[in-house]
């Protein structure tokens, strides 16, 4: 391992100032992604600044009746939570459904929204992977892929994001807060994941330095009718090969609105608007949800390995929305 110098930071701007002085800093709060990626040679940093005592870790409700929650706070905090649980469930599930008990005691909801892809081009550094050295190529095309992006790829990149809890607060019109040079931003947290292009090693919309400090769930009439629903390959401790959130509200029989989120499709928690925007006024009824998953799946461009996912996305879609729409 690369010697590193270690900094506990006393606030949250001597811990952006730090940063952003040192392209080889990273920040250090559980450390459940960043220490693997050290001891694997994908991150080494010259510097840790440690983000863990910093005054991040409540919960609390906003003045509109949404929910505030710090970045270090933990994942199994945040889904043992009573007002998530009952107002927001699909993120209470989808968390319940990462990782193992001890992983989400230690882990943080900061780290979980920014933590790495799990593709094992980008883990294994004797692999090209331009996520990680821009520039080397992307092995997992004509390589091992077969649990990787069907949507929103492109030649130089097609891993996945692995964030459970990241797709049921997309779902939920999440804003995400950070901390920048310049001082504090908040940001739709769909819009805070950048498309792949041609820069995949540019995953957030981020200035150098900057640092997540927690993110909001709004006050919603519909979203404690939400779910979170994931495939794996083995019944526990194992990252999606196919996920979905979604949160409906029924009038009468027809769909007033409706907020939906894959996961495991691409490189970021995916929001499939165009599900919404054909859903908003029709029936609530399967032939819906079919012609729905029908028209946002019409884009993905699954390589031979991973051809599966689409019909696994498709069923996952509507499922889902048959299980919060007939609630």
């Amino acid at each position: 391992m690369k010697p590193f110098e270690y900094h506990r930071a006393a606030d949250v701007r001597e811990a952006v100032a730090l940063v952003a002085a040192n392209p080889d800093a990273r920040y250090l709060a559980g450390g459940t992604n960043l220490v693997d990626l050290m001891k694997l040679g994908v991150e080494r940093p010259s510097l840790l600044v440690d983000v863990s005592g910093l005054p991040l870790r409540d919960i609390t409700e906003t003045a509109d009746g949404g929910v505030h929650i710090g970045a270090l706070v933990s994942n199994s905090d945040i889904a043992a939570d009573r007002r998530v649980r009952e107002r927001y469930p699909a993120l209470a599930r989808a968390i319940l459904a990462g990782a193992s008990g001890q992983l989400r005691n230690m882990a943080t909801a900061g780290g979980n929204l920014m933590q790495r892809t799990r593709c094992m081009y980008f883990t294994d550094v004797t692999q090209p992977c331009n996520k990680r050295a821009p520039g080397t190529g992307c092995g997992a095309r004509r390589g091992e892929h077969h649990n990787l992006a069907v949507l929103g790829a492109s030649e130089h990149c097609i891993a996945t994001h692995p964030s459970d809890m990241a797709v049921a607060l997309v779902a939920l019109d999440a804003q995400v807060h950070v901390h920048e040079s310049d001082g504090p931003r908040t940001a739709l947290l769909a819009e805070f994941y950048r498309p792949v292009a041609d820069t995949p090693e540019r995953e957030f919309e981020l200035q150098p330095g900057g640092l997540v400090t927690g993110f909001t769930l709004p006050a919603s009439a519909f979203a404690a009718r939400s779910t979170y629903r994931k495939v794996r390959e083995r019944a526990s401790f194992a990252f999606a090969i196919g996920s979905a959130a979604a949160a409906v509200e029924v009038r009468d029989g027809t769909i007033a609105q409706a907020r939906v989120a894959l996961g495991a499709a691409a490189s970021h928690p995916w929001r499939a608007y165009a599900v919404e925007r054909l859903l908003a006024g029709a029936p609530a009824v399967r032939e819906t949800f079919v012609e729905a998953a029908d028209a946002e799946l019409a884009a993905a461009a699954p390589l031979p390995d991973n051809a599966y996912k689409v019909k696994l996305l498709h069923h996952l879609i509507v499922s889902t929305l048959r299980e919060v729409a007939t609630r």
